[in-house]
C-alpha cells in the first residue's frame, strides 16, 4: 500500500476542479457532469502511475459502483461501493442512476467537489450587499440534497429523506421535494 498511497497523495495535489459546465433544465441549475469529474483527475492520476476503474456490481433496484485505483506497482485501493436506486425500472432510469453513481463515487474517492467555472461572476461589481446566512457545519450543498430527493423511489422514501434534513436544508430544496412528490404520486 505504500507505493499507491504515495502516488495518490502526489496525484491529489494535481487534481483540478470539477467544473459545473452542464445545465439541468428541470432545476435551472448547473452541475459538473461525469466527464468534467473525470477530466479533473485523470491526468493527475495517470501522471502518477495510477489507473482509475469503475466496476459495477449486481443490484436489483438500481446500480452499485465501485471506484478502484490501480497503481503500476500492482497495488490497488477501492473507494468503496456506492448504491444509487434507479428512479424507474427501465433503461433510462438505470442509465441515469449509473451516471450519478459513477460521478459521485469518483468525487468521493478522489476527494473532489464541483466548483463554478464562472470567474467573471466573481469579478463583477456587487450592486447590492446581501446579508450572509450562516451555514451550519452539517448542512449539505443543494446539489447533494437534490440528488438525495431525486433518488427516492417512493413517497415513503421521500418523506423519510426530507425529514432527516436540517430546517435550512429543507428550505433549500422544498421545491424539489414538491416536484418529486408529484412525480411519485
Amino acid at each position: 500500500m505504500q507505493a499507491i498511497a504515495s502516488a495518490l497523495v502526489k496525484a491529489q495535489k494535481e487534481f483540478g476542479p470539477a467544473l459545473k459546465t452542464s445545465t439541468n433544465p428541470h432545476f435551472r441549475s448547473r452541475y459538473a457532469d461525469l466527464s468534467a469529474c473525470v477530466e479533473a483527475v485523470i491526468d493527475a492520476l495517470n501522471n502518477n502511475g495510477i489507473m482509475m476503474m469503475q466496476y459495477t456490481h449486481p443490484c436489483d433496484n438500481g446500480v452499485i459502483v465501485e471506484t478502484i485505483f490501480m497503481h503500476e506497482s500492482g497495488e490497488h485501493v477501492s473507494g468503496g461501493r456506492l448504491h444509487v436506486p434507479a428512479s424507474k425500472n427501465d433503461p433510462q432510469g438505470y442509465g441515469s442512476a449509473l451516471t450519478y453513481a459513477r460521478r459521485y463515487s469518483l468525487q468521493a474517492a478522489c476527494g473532489i467537489a464541483p466548483e463554478d467555472d464562472d470567474g467573471n461572476a466573481a469579478s463583477k461589481p456587487t450592486i447590492k450587499e446581501v446579508p450572509k446566512v450562516e451555514k451550519k457545519a452539517d448542512d449539505r450543498d443543494k446539489d447533494t440534497l437534490k440528488f438525495i430527493l431525486e433518488s427516492c423511489a417512493s413517497l415513503d422514501e421521500l418523506k423519510d429523506a426530507y425529514s432527516k434534513m436540517t430546517p435550512s436544508e429543507r428550505s433549500a430544496v422544498a421545491d424539489v421535494k414538491d416536484q418529486m412528490k408529484g412525480k411519485l404520486s
